[in-house]
């Protein structure tokens, strides 16, 4: 897949700065809510920039029976290792991002510099009868990003050694660590959740497809640029990075038929409007396909939209790639109107934040 580069020369003069916003602290929301479906809901409506203040157990006012939600059943792996350096004894945290078909690893590592290509990283077993994992350093490829292999398939059970990489701003792990995932999760290979479908619950998924809403399913496993901010000034300068993202055919038709019937075609998070404007570099009404591949997709403002109508997603941080794919939906003043008016009805932010629907 190719990246999306239908941009206006007015937005690749963008700066970062332009996605800048003052978030008080204790906005960040800590730990999930007892239950999922009970966040706060903010719609902004983008035709008229209208702002309505909600909750998500009310999704189905805002939207219109015969809509398509498409969700990312991607499922968060135990990506985040804590070893030692043989030989120095050195402790080493290890990210995995994304195995690649020749067995290798590309993971984050703390501290990553004085890795070098032969170095064993040993990491110790969580679970009891387990014994250590051997991991070695394949190739150091600059920036805290690594290649490496495990030894007799130590990845094959990293449940044993590893657990999930939950984002730096949240203090402490939940003590359900099925919270940090969908209640659809289903396929393994995500460093991080695809947070906007975390609000559903399985009773009101099938409460929505009872009163009309159709529902389908993409994976897009999330990646480096998760946890890579934005550093440079202007916005063409970052280096996207590629995720590895599928459409299955069903999918594709759903897309198509909803279409036909003249409904919307709701992506539920950032990952799945990356993955659904991917496909539509090739789409086509009349010959509805899926496909499976990598993006590296970057939507900032000027994008032209081809398959997306409204986007379900979270509060997403300063400065960063998700906020731009937002602002490049609903425009970037009506996005900074919004986030201001969560501030000041004080919404929680982030990863277990509450919920914004552009539409």
């Amino acid at each position: 897949m190719s990246q999306v580069a239908d941009l206006s020369n007015t937005a690749w003069d963008l700066q970062t700065a332009d996605f800048d916003y003052e978030l008080p602290r204790d906005l960040i929301a800590q730990e999930p809510l007892p239950r999922r479906d009970n966040s706060r809901l903010l719609v902004l409506d983008r035709s008229s920039g209208a702002i309505h203040h909600s909750t998500f157990r009310n999704l189905d006012n805002w939207l219109v029976p015969g809509d398509l939600l498409v969700v990312n059943n991607s499922r968060v792996i135990p990506a985040r290792l804590h070893g030692v350096r043989l030989g120095t004894g050195g402790a080493v945290e290890v990210l995995l991002l994304r195995r690649g078909d020749d067995g290798k690893w590309s993971a984050l590592a703390k501290p990553a510099k004085r890795l070098r290509p032969g170095d064993l990283v040993e990491f110790a077993p969580r679970v009891p009868g387990a014994g250590p994992a051997t991991a070695s350093v394949e190739a150091n490829l600059g920036g805290g990003e690594l290649l490496i292999r495990f030894a007799e398939e130590a990845d094959e059970r990293l449940e044993a050694y590893g657990e999930l990489p939950i984002p730096p701003y949240i203090r402490s792990f939940p003590e359900d660590p099925t919270r940090y995932q969908t209640v659809y999760a289903a396929v393994p290979g995500s460093a991080a959740a695809p947070t906007a479908g975390m609000h559903f619950t399985p009773d009101f998924i099938a409460a929505l497809r009872l009163t009309g809403f159709n529902w389908a399913e993409v994976t897009l496993h999330v990646g480096l640029d998760t946890f890579r901010p934005v550093t440079a000034d202007s916005v063409a300068d970052h280096p996207i990075h590629r995720e590895w993202c599928e459409v299955p055919v069903t999918t594709a038709e759903a897309i198509a038929a909803c279409h036909v019937r003249g409904s919307r075609v709701v992506a539920v998070g950032t990952t799945v409007a990356r993955t659904l404007e991917t496909l539509g570099e090739r789409w086509r009404d009349d010959a509805p396909a899926g496909f499976m591949g990598f993006t590296n997709a970057f939507i900032v403002p000027g994008h032209r939209w081809k398959l997306v109508d409204a986007l379900l997603t979270n509060f997403h941080l300063p400065r960063s790639t998700l906020l731009m794919l937002v602002s490049a939906l609903a425009g970037k003043e009506a996005i900074m109107k919004a986030y201001a008016e969560a501030v000041r009805y004080r919404y929680r932010f982030y990863s277990f934040g509450d919920a914004m629907l552009i539409r």
